[in-house]
């Protein structure tokens, strides 16, 4: 009798490389762990969800935390490229997070905004970034056929070159003039509102005014918001926003909460996983979201795009230079508002008791008589400690005003004169006849004000520098007066410094710039009625300009004037007001674009635990694309059902939309933790299982030959295949994690190889069961050797 051949031993599973481990000082909320794509960073958020926290994997540990007073977390992604983090927060705002420090570089409000973004309790719930090529990009690429890119890196003289990239009408339409300018200079810290430290520091100016470069034109990055109000907004490159649309899946009223988004750069429908919030949990809803503007916007959307938000980083950088100039003029005239009120009220009791200060210090650089309370006053009140305090209040807050308006408001109005410049040639070139989302008269309007600006800007700057000219003469004289007054005889020294005197300055800066100083013409405070009277005088038509000058004629002529119009609050305020307008212009015209599909209903007849979308790449002979679901139901957490929808791209396209899915069970003992699709070939499953090593990655071919995708019919599940790791020929395979000693995952986080900032491989980040570790481990380059795809 033959003796039957024992089976051969199983080998045991591969293991990934270790590429760190990473100890949270702050354990981390569940669900909020997301890898940087592009460099080694993690972000989680922490202290029970009032903290955002950025790691670097290793001992380096914590790199950045960002904290709202009273604010909490409630959403994170990272951008594509990795340059910006976005956390939505619980007062509606999405931050914008850059790599270089911890402040938001941009904030977007998205729940209660001006776009109608929601209200009423309505949060964040979810936010997600895609990548996409303009369809300009597109076509260009089709016209050039094979080898498009090398056709496009040719010399002017027809020479071929591998290094150069000259493309000439491309890259005169992303020239970039604002980089011959004087580049913007850091403001001081402090001050109020969100941007109170963001341009504080070289680093983060470089991150908020990045150039437009033609080589990054043909991507625009689109993030995706969703509230709890069932809204979807939209915005596009770091902060231009689109706008809020509210799909309807059934079409009724009813709330959806979008869960899970999916995108391509060759495709400018994204992919979107709808809940609906009045239900048992069984059901998700499949909804193509296709933005049209992508494909066929009339003007250029990358450089649209670019040119508007730096415009609203400009304004934003201009109102801060305007809260500093501000502080520094009321600087200069509270202490020595403060010196002169004490001795006001003893010079009323004169005989004559309407003598002011000025009349009074007129009289003694005069006369050199020096009245008696004016006297008592130099001696006791103001002595050299007080003059000293006086010469350093006006001249510090002076010499820091002239450099706030020469080295940072007016090279702001410069850029912001080129960049309007720019719109007002993509206004004329495509003309009313296309929806743009703004005319001529728009810009002409904005560049109008710009140049208010720029006059009233020289203007403070020759007042400002008159100003500290005869301050100077005044402080002399006045510490001699104090040392006269304080000494019991005149000195040889004292008298040669009174005959070097420049009294003609002296009582200039007294009567013109003591008590009332020429700025207040461009910084006081008008009264509501004149604010409301003079604005009602700029009528369409009318230029400000003009306007303004003549205003400025009649106030240095002493004549009455419209006080409103030299105040620079007024001209930056109504800067940004009509720049409003245009950018909600761009965004309507842009949200016409904005179309939802039909819904698909996804469902496995059981409350859904888990769940992962991916898009997968178009076909073009019919304008669809395969979009693959993965649900794990709560009550079977050893069960992966996939659901393969092909979804059409177009509204207007005639074929429907198709349905099939597959049920992979996994042997006895192994229960799922966590899933996530890494790309077209692989979806990851992290498990736990009874036997070593106690946790698994399981890799699926979802998109194999072998995956049996079935008829589907919502509610119902396909036969179960089996599905093991190491004998499912075709499936997949499964792999081991090292250094697992103690360590059990509770989530899992997958992100594909990089090489836009350096090489980084494929990787899994693992966030531990006590939440306060995470090991991050590099998946193989032959993770999908041996694969066949379909």
């Amino acid at each position: 009798m033959a003796t039957p051949t024992p089976a051969p031993p199983q080998e045991p599973p591969p293991k990934l490389a270790l590429l760190g481990t990473t100890p949270l000082s702050s354990p981390a909320v569940a669900g909020h762990l997301v890898c940087n794509p592009a460099i080694d960073l993690t972000a989680t958020v922490g202290e029970a969800g009032a903290a955002l926290l950025v790691w670097r994997a290793g001992d380096q540990g914590l790199v950045s935390k960002c904290v709202e007073r009273g604010k909490t977390v409630d959403a994170i992604a990272w951008k594509a490229d990795g340059q910006f983090l976005a956390a939505g927060w619980s007062d509606g705002v999405v931050r914008l997070v850059g790599l270089e420090s911890s402040k938001a570089v941009h904030h977007i409000r998205v729940v209660g905004g001006r776009d109608g973004g929601g209200g009423g309790g309505a949060k964040i719930g979810f936010i997600a970034w895609g990548r996409n090529a303009t369809g300009e990009s597109q076509r260009r690429d089709r016209g050039l056929g094979k080898g498009g890119e090398q056709e496009r890196r040719i010399l002017l003289d027809g020479e071929r070159t591998g290094d150069v990239a000259v493309d000439l009408p491309r890259e005169l339409v992303f020239l970039e003039a604002e980089t011959s300018l004087p580049k913007l200079s850091p403001l001081p810290a402090g001050g109020s509102g969100d941007d109170m430290f963001l341009f504080s520091s070289t680093a983060s100016l470089e991150s908020v005014f990045r150039p437009s470069r033609a080589e990054e034109a043909d991507d625009v990055h689109v993030m995706v918001v969703g509230m709890t109000d069932g809204g979807i907004h939209l915005s596009i490159n770091d902060s231009f926003v689109i706008g809020t649309a509210k799909p309807s899946p059934r079409g009724d009223d009813e709330i959806f909460h979008l869960c899970g988004h999916s995108s391509r750069p060759e495709s400018s429908t994204h992919m979107l996983l709808l809940r609906p919030q009045a239900s048992d949990g069984t059901t998700l809803y499949l909804v193509p979201m296709n933005l049209a503007f992508l494909d066929s916007s009339p003007a250029n959307l990358s450089l649209l795009a670019s040119k508007t938000t730096t415009l609203q980083n400009l304004l934003r950088y201009l109102k801060s230079t305007q809260s500093h100039m501000v502080s520094d003029w009321q600087s200069t005239r509270e202490l020595p508002r403060r010196f002169m009120a004490g001795v006001e009220d003893d010079l009323k009791k004169l005989p004559n008791g309407d003598m002011t200060v000025v009349q009074a210090l007129y009289h003694t650089v005069v006369t050199g008589h020096v009245y008696e309370p004016v006297k008592e006053w130099l001696v006791d009140t103001l002595g050299e400690r007080g003059h000293k305090r006086w010469e350093k209040a006006v001249v510090t807050g002076l010499t820091s005003l002239r450099g706030l308006v020469h080295g940072n408001f007016i090279p702001a109005l410069e850029r912001c004169g080129a960049i309007l410049s720019r719109l007002l040639g993509i206004a004329r070139f495509h003309g009313p006849r296309k929806n743009i989302g703004f005319d001529e008269a728009q810009i002409m309007k904005l560049m109008d004000i710009v140049s208010c600006l720029m006059m009233v800007s020289h203007k403070i700057l020759t007042t400002v520098m008159d100003e500290l000219e005869y301050f100077n003469a005044f402080s002399i004289w006045l510490r001699l007066e104090i040392d006269k007054q304080g000494s019991s005889s005149v000195t040889e020294e004292l008298s040669e410094k009174e005959a070097t005197m420049d009294n003609p300055r002296v009582l200039s800066y007294i009567q013109h710039y003591l008590a009332n100083s020429p700025l207040s013409v461009y910084f006081d405070e008008v009264a509501k009625e004149d604010y409301i009277k003079d604005q009602e005088m700029v009528a369409p038509g009318v230029s400000l300009l003009d306007l303004l000058d003549k205003q400025l004629r009649e106030q240095e002529g002493g004549r009455p004037y419209m006080k409103v119009f030299p105040r620079i609050d007024f001209l930056l305020n109504y800067l940004v007001t009509s720049s409003s307008a245009v950018f909600d212009g761009i965004a309507n015209a842009e949200k016409q674009g904005v179309k939802f599909g039909q819904a698909t209903e996804v469902s496995v007849g059981a409350k859904i635990w888990k769940h992962d979308l991916w898009m997968g790449r178009p076909y073009k002979k019919d304008h669809s694309a395969p979009t693959f679901t993965a649900i794990v139901a709560e009550d079977d957490k050893s069960k992966i059902c996939i659901i393969r929808t092909d979804v059409p791209l177009e509204a207007s396209a005639n074929n429907p939309t198709s349905t099939r899915a597959c049920v992979l069970g996994l042997p006895d003992g192994v229960t799922i933790v966590d899933l996530e699709y890494l790309d077209d070939k692989s979806l990851l499953v992290l498990c736990n299982r009874k036997e070593e090593p106690r946790s698994v990655l399981l890799r699926i071919a979802y998109q194999s030959p072998h995956m049996l995708y079935q008829g589907y019919t919502k509610g119902q599940t396909p036969p179960v295949l089996g599905f093991n790791g190491t004998n499912s020929a075709g499936l997949g395979s499964c792999i081991a994690f090292s250094h697992m000693s103690s360590f059990t995952p509770i989530q899992m986080v997958v992100q594909r190889p990089s090489k836009l900032r350096g090489e980084i491989p494929a990787r899994v980040c693992l966030l531990g069961r006590d939440k306060a570790m995470y090991k991050t481990y590099a998946l193989p380059d032959d993770l999908d050797d041996g694969n066949e795809q379909s």
